[in-house]
């Protein structure tokens, strides 16, 4: 079956609104597990994953760490404005959230029309007992790119500690409170930039980390900054025909070496998987002389033609961090990955359940097939909750 066939009705379910979690469990390793191999289903709890996975396993998990990108404003006449960032513009991560004094950013505007071109947007607070200002300017109106301006000597990253507020998914029906602040973060998040959680790692706590590496296995970080456009249903009839969302990650030296040694590769995160396949796609692009080898579109899996193995990949990417001195691999994917998609690195996946219709729902199909249908519900029928606060499972090919 070729991927124009693909029709996102095919990969729809009902999930009752009792079943999306609005609260997320305390403590982290209290939800369920479901885990699957072979066929068959065992139910259990996220705190005895270590007792599930294989001995011979490696887990790779996405340490990005969300930043408060709600900004709530208001207009002279009183108008309410949502700022919410979606990704730098302008310059990159690092520098952007470095800056200390101004940023751009490309943004989501609530109540747009109501913002006009030249109006500043103010909004004021205490810094050692001193009080300061970020004035929000249009840059480009059109486009939605946001300047912010601030008089404080801190870094754009501290500014939005003061001013932010967490971005928690449009189905959880209420605002963010100081409980999210914490439990909207994985324990290992380290590298700030996403406007969404990567939510298979909410689960995790210190012990859990450490049963784990008890058993011998190896756990290793990259990073992708989650956008918001994860969230996005998939609107058009054929899966093919939608807008896939960009997102930039970041790989390690050691990174490649973890993957390169690993028997049996599990992400945590469909986020992570999207990472570790792209990166055999680099590889591909890099051997092919292409211009841009860390841009990966969405097709790009089905439009390459390779009979690359994936040690091979691994050795390219090694090789070409080894000749161009680089400390990190930096890139942004839009990779689909749908039914017909060949796994290239991941043999199996732990993550949250998610919504119809869904370019993640397609993920999973891809990953375990026709049987995704019977694990979701299954997952229903014991009431497991959904999406990001919800329960967690343990998927193995």
């Amino acid at each position: 079956m070729g991927i124009e066939t693909i029709q996102i009705q095919d990969y729809d379910y009902e999930l009752p609104l009792t079943h999306i979690a609005q609260q997320a469990l305390e403590p982290r390793d209290s939800s369920k597990l479901l885990y699957y191999q072979n066929g068959t289903i065992t139910d259990g709890i996220f705190r005895d994953i270590a007792n599930y996975l294989p001995a011979d396993a490696s887990l790779f998990y996405n340490d990005a760490k969300v930043i408060p990108a709600r900004i709530f404003c208001q207009t002279k006449s009183s108008a309410g404005i949502e700022v919410f960032l979606l990704q730098p513009a302008l310059a990159d991560y690092f520098t952007t959230l470095n800056a200390t004094s101004a940023c751009y950013w490309e943004c989501l505007i609530g109540n747009k029309k109501k913002w006009k071109q030249d109006e500043v947007l103010i909004i004021q607070f205490e810094y050692k007992s001193s009080p300061t200002t970020v004035e929000l300017h249009w840059h480009n109106r059109e486009e939605n790119i946001v300047q912010l301006q601030w008089s404080a000597q801190l870094k754009m990253v501290d500014i939005l500690e003061y001013i932010g507020h967490m971005p928690l998914p449009p189905y959880i029906k209420r605002d963010a409170d100081d409980f999210d602040k914490q439990r909207y973060q994985t324990v290992y998040s380290a590298n700030s930039g996403s406007v969404a959680a990567p939510t298979a790692g909410l689960h995790f706590t210190e012990s859990v980390m450490a049963n784990v590496r008890a058993k011998g296995i190896a756990l290793s970080a990259l990073t992708l900054h989650v956008s918001a456009g994860t969230f996005l249903p998939v609107s058009a009839e054929k899966a093919v025909d939608h807008t896939m969302h960009k997102e930039y990650f970041s790989i390690s030296f050691e990174l490649l070496q973890s993957l390169k040694a690993s028997k049996k590769t599990i992400a945590v995160g469909t986020t992570s998987v999207r990472v570790m396949e792209s990166l055999y796609w680099c590889a591909v692009k890099l051997k092919a002389g292409d211009a841009e080898p860390f841009i990966i579109d969405k097709l790009t899996p089905y439009t390459t033609d390779t009979k690359l193995t994936a040690s091979e990949a691994l050795e390219i990417l090694e090789q070409y961090m080894i000749e161009s001195e680089s400390i990190n691999l930096v890139g942004s994917t839009s990779i689909m990955i749908m039914p017909g998609y060949d796994f290239k690195f991941v043999k199996g996946l732990v993550t949250n359940f998610h919504q119809p219709k869904s370019t993640l729902i397609l993920l999973i199909a891809a990953f375990i097939g026709p049987e995704w249908r019977n694990i979701y519900q299954h997952a229903l029928a014991n009431n497991y909750r959904f999406l990001s606060y919800g329960d967690s499972s343990l998927l193995l090919r």
